[in-house]
């Protein structure tokens, strides 16, 4: 059974730094492309970070540029999320999604191009 688990997620103060971990299972991590998406309160979900299969590629929301990171480990079935200098306007739910074929090329934002979804993490950024 494929499953994903977010964790990692918190209260941190601005500025501050979190790294967010999905570990996947049920599937081999490196023939999937993953992402990491976010909802906050009252508003529509949205792509953060991607990395494709075999890692070749990421892609990165403009609101992030610079200050997320995605990275993965396939040896331990794990993705990860670096986030850095981060804003209250950060805070929201942090999900990570898991696609076996390309539309992420199409897409990668769309929620629709993703099958398979974890169930999510909090993440608050408040003083």
């Amino acid at each position: 059974q494929l499953q994903l688990v977010e964790s990692g997620g918190g209260l941190v103060q601005p500025g501050g730094s979190l790294r967010l971990s999905c570990v996947v299972s049920g599937f081999t991590l490196d023939d999937y492309a993953i992402a990491w998406f976010r909802q906050a309160p009252g508003k529509e979900r949205e792509g953060v970070a991607c990395t494709s299969r075999g890692a070749v590629a990421t892609f990165y929301a403009d609101l992030v540029q610079g200050r997320f990171d995605i990275s993965r480990d396939n040896a331990k079935n794990t993705v990860y999320l670096q986030m850095n200098s981060l804003k209250p306007e950060d805070t929201a739910v942090y999900y990570c999604a898991a696609d076996p074929t390309q539309r992420y090329i199409i897409g990668w934002r769309l929620e629709s191009n993703w099958q398979y979804w974890g169930q999510g993490t909090q993440v608050t950024v408040s003083s």
